[in-house]
């Protein structure tokens, strides 16, 4: 746990300065150099499939705060919401030899995961809570993910700033164990402040990783051509870095 949390400051600590360096060429390549720096020397500490620590009931969190976006301010979520989201889509595709449209009692259908982990946020909180879905790795599966796919790309509802919400992994974070597709949260269905009805947590990642409202699943050769090619909204807009790895 004390590795854990000190590589989660040490990320915070990172971003937070992301955006000030990066308004150079050459800040910008060192960001570049030291972000690379850090994902080859996280991922050189545990192995691929190493798994973060899980927690008991007893440890959860009274209330599990929402952050960023906190609803989805459109008129078609909000029908959704009111239809208690049971035409809601989840699309996969991209590089896939058998794209997908799921709705939700088919997401439910495949084998499920609960995990109690705790969520880092990069403003300095966490809060540990019971999440439950598939893991994302069974959804690659059945829509037969191609070999040339290096990243999966997730797409949400919500806007910020009057941007689309983005997110996006490598493929070692995306077929790791404790990689889910989350519809529940301490036993309930999920709530609209933490990204009802769908939200990725990608545990061992800093929160703004996991993103929410989750409308799709794309897998691509190359970020470069996604949103502004940082990889996400906040790695396009603020100068995050791409990896978050804790």
């Amino acid at each position: 746990m004390k590795r854990r949390a000190l590589l989660a400051g040490l990320g915070a600590m990172f971003v937070g300065a992301c955006s000030k360096v990066a308004d150079s060429s050459v800040g910008s390549s060192l960001l570049s150099a030291a972000e690379d720096w850090h994902r080859k020397a996280h991922r050189a500490l545990s192995s691929r499939t190493a798994m973060v620590r899980e927690y008991t009931k007893a440890d959860i969190s009274p209330d599990f705060r929402g952050n960023g976006s906190l609803t989805v301010d459109t008129e078609a979520y909000r029908a959704h919401m009111a239809e208690g989201f049971v035409d809601w889509r989840l699309e996969v595709g991209g590089l896939v030899a058998n794209p997908l449209s799921l709705s939700l009692e088919q997401l439910r259908a495949f084998p499920q995961r609960t995990q109690i982990t705790r969520h880092d946020c990069v403003e300095g909180w966490s809060a540990i809570g019971e999440w439950t879905g598939p893991q994302l790795s069974a959804i690659l599966e059945a829509a037969g993910i191609s070999s040339e796919a290096n990243f999966i790309v997730f797409r949400c509802a919500d806007t910020l700033g009057g941007h689309k919400y983005y997110e996006s992994v490598d493929m070692v974070d995306a077929l790791h164990p404790q990689t889910i597709i989350a519809h529940r949260l301490n036993g309930e269905n999920l709530p609209i402040k933490n990204g009802a009805p769908l939200r990725m947590r990608i545990e061992k990642q800093l929160g703004y990783k996991h993103p929410k409202y989750l409308t799709a699943i794309e897998a691509v050769a190359s970020l470069d051509d996604i949103g502004l090619g940082k990889g996400g909204y906040w790695e396009d807009q603020y100068g995050y870095q791409w990896y978050a790895g804790i």
